[in-house]
């Protein structure tokens, strides 16, 4: 079992930046591939963004392509989702993601997942 635990939402305006950090309290954190989704109110969950167990691949969605970049830290449990260029559009809850077998860019690809961390982008 692994539990995620986001940090890192707040207001910030247009064009500004966050950094959303998601920490894990399993020693086999380096074991699963991480995915970053977000929900906006009244949308699905949306995908953003995943990188594989040791850091070496990563995917975006086109939405988040060039502003925002995600990073691991096997050594501190971590995973980041560094946003520059944030935009009203932006605004959701953001969820971060485990999984120890697939990768991939649906919500049923991974088994854990934190609570979520409001981000709102003000004009």
């Amino acid at each position: 079992q692994v539990q995620l635990v986001e940090s890192g939402g707040g207001l910030v305006q247009v064009g500004g930046s966050l950094r959303l950090s998601c920490a894990a309290s399993e020693h086999t954190f380096s074991t699963n591939n991480l995915a970053w989704f977000r929900q906006a109110p009244g949308n699905e969950l949306e995908f953003l963004s995943c990188i594989d167990r040791d850091g070496t691949y990563t995917y975006y969605t086109d939405s988040v392509k060039g502003r925002f970049t995600i990073s691991r830290d096997n050594a501190k449990n971590t995973v980041y989702l560094q946003m520059n260029g944030l935009k009203p559009a932006d605004t959701a809850v953001y969820y971060c993601a485990a999984s120890p077998s697939g990768i991939g860019v649906t919500r049923r690809e991974y088994s854990y997942w934190g609570q979520g961390t409001q981000v709102t982008v003000s004009s």
